[in-house]
C-alpha cells in the first residue's frame, strides 16, 4: 500500500512540476518581466466554479504548445476568486487579488485577460475564446507595443 501512495505522490509530483509557472505577486511580477525583458498576462480567474475559466485552463493554458511558448514571452500572473471553503485563499491574497481587481477588473468579468507591460500599464484585454492554443498566443501577442 505504501508503494502505491509514493507512485501517486510521484507522479503528481512530476504534473505539479510540468505545471504552468504561475505567479501571485503583482511586484514580483513586474520586477520579473522587466528583468527579463517580457509582458505579464494578468488572468482573473474563478478556479472552482466559473466553467469558462476552467476551460480556458485546459484548452489554452495547460497546454504544452502555450507553456513552452509562455516561457519564454511572458510572466504569467494569476488572480483566482474561488469560492468552495477548500479552496480558499490565505486572506492576505484575497486582498491582493481584490486590489488588482478593482485597478484591471472593474466590471468583475472571469475570466478575464489583461496584457501588461512591464510597468504594470495595459496593452491589451480579452476573455475566454473557442480558439486553438496558436491562435490564443496570437491573440495576446497582437497587443505587444
Amino acid at each position: 500500500m505504501n508503494k502505491v501512495i509514493l507512485i501517486i505522490l510521484l507522479v503528481g509530483a512530476a504534473f505539479v512540476a510540468k505545471a504552468q509557472e504561475w505567479q501571485t505577486d503583482f511586484e514580483g511580477a513586474k520586477a520579473m518581466a522587466g528583468k527579463e525583458g517580457r509582458n505579464i498576462i494578468l488572468v482573473f480567474q474563478g478556479s472552482d466554479w466559473c466553467a469558462p475559466c476552467i476551460k480556458l485552463d485546459k484548452d489554452v493554458w495547460s497546454t504544452e504548445e502555450f507553456q513552452a511558448y509562455a516561457k519564454d514571452h511572458y510572466v504569467m500572473l494569476q488572480a483566482d476568486f474561488p469560492r468552495k471553503k477548500q479552496n480558499a485563499l490565505p486572506l492576505e491574497q484575497q486582498e491582493h487579488n481584490r486590489k488588482l481587481a478593482e485597478k484591471y477588473n472593474k466590471n468583475g468579468y472571469f475570466p478575464f485577460v489583461v496584457v501588461l507591460d512591464e510597468g504594470g500599464e495595459v496593452l491589451g484585454e480579452t476573455g475566454y475564446k473557442k480558439m486553438t492554443p496558436k491562435e490564443y498566443i496570437d491573440l495576446l501577442d497582437s497587443f505587444q507595443k
